[in-house]
Formats: structure tokens, C-alpha cells, sequence
């Protein structure tokens, strides 16, 4: 039993003096393929949205629920609007956040790079700009607006910093008529008469703008110069509220209604894991993807507002769609699964070949033993056949001796002793030849 138990551990240690080198060598592949792994992402990220009883806010709650079931909490905080988003995003205090299109101004270099440490994931939708005003009289442009009090939203919003842009080109300069009133406490505003029109930037299902377009004596802007805006303000495009479409029985609007919208857009800091960049945009496509008002279904997520440049990882989502293993996968058990093929992949690539060569090299090394035996036996057989001297008699029966006990205690693996019962037949050959030679003398 011992006898069994010392041949094994014999056999594994030459195994192991084969094979620590292929060990060695695959765990330096481990090492360095370890340094392109992406680390776990987090389970837990914040987004900056807006008021809470804006859409922005809702739609991130919407968010939050899809995640969760993806096993990653996603923190709600309201905010100011966009404005304040962008600058909690600056300061990392949030790695996501609703963005209104044309917030942040074009560079003056479009080729220069972009240093704001901040990526889009595209547009998600897009954000009408209801004018609502009182009057008998019909208004088509905003130059009609002047000297009138008109809500333009809060310090800090998106809607403030548009209102202000257009108001500024059709020559209406800041001042006391500009109201800071958003939301419905805007619309309460209006319908008293305390102001005579009201920015309102939301989608067409908001509350505030039910509200308003509900409202006696409360009129909607039909933009008459829709082209000029958006050729004089890239960001906004050109968006048809058709008749009756929020009042078949009332007929309302009575006609076509032209409005100007910018986007909503996912923005993100340029150091999000990119598994949870691809999580974000799935849930996009599942909140914002079908059709509405004045989108058709799977018009959205787009790189559609060129603000902030767009995300690599949604680059590849826009023309590729979800990464293979996440359409099939739940979410962690993907990340894993792709993290360990960047790791195993180089290490399978080195050692497929290594484990190739092992074996002969472990055939190597036993036979070895065997033909160094067998060398020493050559030697003493040519001395025995050409320099044999009667006087080294007992130095030669010493040598055979020392040959004979070597290969009987010689352990090899169980695929191999017939090389070591080869080698004790020819040690007796040669012993045979020395006997006739003693028998001579």
C-alpha cells in the first residue's frame, strides 16, 4: 500500500515539474487579461430630473421599476430642471440626468473636443412648446406678445432659458413682464387673468397642458414662422397638433396647430459602466418607444439632439441593438458571463497550445529516466567489448550492481514500465556478457 501510495506521489510530482511552467505562464495571461476586464457595475446609480410633478420626474420613476427588476436602484432626485441637472452631472453628485434640448450652447469649433466630462444617450422625446395666451385676437407670433406678463418658467429650468432665447430674437427683453411661474401654478395664473400668456414645456398627455386646453377664454399658439425657428435654432423641430386630435366631440383645436419642440435627452457622465449604459437604453426603448401624438413607435431613443457628443456604448445600441448575451440573459448573469469571456478567452488562447505540447513533454521526462539508465549501460557494455581488464573486474560487477538496483526501484506512471521491464532484461543482457568475460579469465 505505501508502495502504491510513494509511485503516486512520484508520478504527481513529476506531473508537477511538467506543468508548473504552464501554470506560470497561464497565470501571467490571467494577470494581464485581467487588466481589460471592466470592473462589476454598480448596483446602485442617481438621476436628476426635475420638479416632481413634472414628466421628467414620472418618467424616472418608470425607470426606477424597470431596473429594480434588473437588480439595480436607481435614486430619484428632483430638481430645478435642466440647468441644475447639468451641473449636478459637472459635479458628480448624479451620473444621470434629463436634459431639455438646446440647454447647452453650441461650440464655436465644432471639431474641438469636448471637455465637459459629460455624453448623451440620446433623445428620448420630444417636448412640445405650448404658447398659451388670453385674448379675443389670434396670435401667430411672439412679437405679438410684447409688453404682456408671460410665465416663463423658473430659475433654473429648461423652459426659462427657451423662453428667454426666443423671446430675445423676436426683440422682447427680460424684465418684470417675464413671470418666473411654471406648471400648473402658472396655469392657475392664466385662467385668473394675472398673466396673459404661459411657456409650458411638456408632452401633450401633462396635466398642465390638459388643464389649459380645457380652459375657457384660454387660446394655444399656432407658431406661423414654425421654419424660421428651426433654422435659426437647430435643436427645435417642427411638430403638427392636428385638429380634434384632444377633442374629436369639441372639434379642438378647431384647425391644425403649428408647435416647435425640442427633445428630451438621457445624459449621462462619460465614466457610466457600459453594461448599465446598454440597461439605460433598453429601459428607454420600453418607456419612450412606442407611438404618440407626434411620434411614430420606435422613433425613440435617437441621437437626434447634438448638444453633448453621443456615448460609444449607445453608438453601438442605435445600430446593433442590446449586446448578444443581455437579449437572452437576465442582466447580472450577462455581465458576468461577459466579463469572464474577456478574461478566459486570452487564457484558453494560451493554453490550448501549451496543453498541446504538455504531454509529449511529460512523455519526455519519464523516458528520460529510462535512457539515462540506458546510457550509463552502453558505456559499461562497450567497456566490457573493447577495453575489458581483468583487474576492474569487481569494479564492473560494481557498476552492473549500481544499474540493476537503479531501474528496479526506478517509479514511473503505470503507462511506462514496460520500459522499465525493457531496460532490466538488457541490464541481464549485459550482465551475461560479463559473466562469459569472468568465466575467461
Amino acid at each position: 500500500m505505501m508502495a502504491r501510495i510513494k509511485a503516486g506521489l512520484l508520478s504527481l510530482r513529476d506531473l508537477f515539474a511538467t506543468a508548473w511552467w504552464i501554470v506560470l505562464l497561464a497565470g501571467i495571461g490571467f494577470a494581464v487579461a485581467y487588466q481589460f476586464v471592466e470592473p462589476a457595475p454598480p448596483k446602485k446609480i442617481v438621476i436628476s430630473t426635475g420638479s416632481e410633478s413634472g414628466a421628467y420626474y414620472h418618467f424616472a420613476q418608470r425607470y426606477a421599476a424597470i431596473l429594480a427588476k434588473n437588480g439595480v436602484t436607481l435614486e430619484v432626485r428632483a430638481s430645478a430642471g435642466s440647468l441644475e441637472n447639468l451641473e449636478r452631472l459637472k459635479k458628480d453628485e448624479v451620473q444621470v440626468g434629463f436634459v431639455q434640448g438646446g440647454v447647452v450652447p453650441p461650440k464655436d469649433d465644432p471639431d474641438a473636443e469636448d471637455e465637459s466630462g459629460l455624453l448623451s444617450l440620446g433623445s428620448l422625446f420630444y417636448e412640445p412648446v405650448w404658447v398659451f395666451y388670453r385674448g379675443d385676437k389670434a396670435l401667430t407670433r411672439l412679437t405679438e406678445l410684447k409688453g404682456k406678463r408671460i410665465a416663463i418658467g423658473q430659475e433654473g429650468s429648461g423652459v426659462r432659458q427657451l423662453a428667454q432665447q426666443l423671446l430675445a430674437a423676436n426683440d422682447i427683453p427680460a424684465g418684470d413682464h417675464l413671470v418666473p411661474v411654471a406648471g400648473l401654478v402658472a396655469a392657475e395664473e392664466l385662467q385668473q387673468g394675472r398673466i396673459d400668456a404661459a411657456f409650458i414645456i411638456a408632452a401633450e398627455t401633462a396635466p398642465v397642458v390638459q388643464v389649459l386646453i380645457r380652459s375657457p377664454g384660454v387660446k394655444l399658439m399656432s407658431f406661423a414662422q414654425d421654419r424660421a425657428y428651426q433654422r435659426r435654432f437647430p435643436f427645435l423641430t417642427k411638430l403638427t397638433f392636428p385638429r380634434g386630435v384632444a377633442d374629436l366631440v369639441r372639434d379642438f383645436p378647431p384647425d391644425d396647430i403649428k408647435v416647435l419642440a425640442p427633445t428630451a435627452n438621457l445624459i449621462i457622465r462619460d465614466d457610466l459602466h457600459p453594461a448599465l449604459q446598454t440597461l439605460l437604453l433598453r429601459t428607454a426603448s420600453e418607456v419612450h418607444g412606442k407611438s404618440g401624438f407626434f411620434q411614430d413607435a420606435g422613433e425613440f431613443p435617437a441621437y437626434m439632439d447634438q448638444m453633448l457628443p453621443l456615448s460609444p456604448d449607445a453608438a453601438r445600441y442605435f445600430k446593433s441593438g442590446p449586446p448578444f448575451l443581455q437579449r437572452y440573459l437576465p442582466f447580472w448573469l450577462a455581465v458576468l458571463v461577459d466579463r469572464l469571456i474577456v478574461l478566459l478567452v486570452p487564457i484558453f488562447a494560451l493554453l490550448i497550445p501549451l496543453l498541446k505540447v504538455a504531454p509529449a513533454i511529460y512523455t519526455w521526462r519519464v523516458r528520460s529516466k529510462v535512457f539515462r539508465i540506458y546510457g550509463e549501460l552502453k558505456f559499461l557494455e562497450d567497456d566490457l567489448k573493447n577495453h575489458f581488464d581483468p583487474a576492474r573486474l569487481a569494479d564492473y560487477r560494481s557498476r552492473l550492481d549500481a544499474l540493476d538496483e537503479e531501474a528496479s526501484v526506478l517509479h514511473v506512471p503505470l503507462g511506462f514500465t514496460d520500459l522499465v521491464y525493457t531496460l532490466r532484461e538488457h541490464v541481464n543482457l549485459v550482465g551475461h556478457i560479463l559473466d562469459k568475460k569472468e568465466s575467461l579469465t
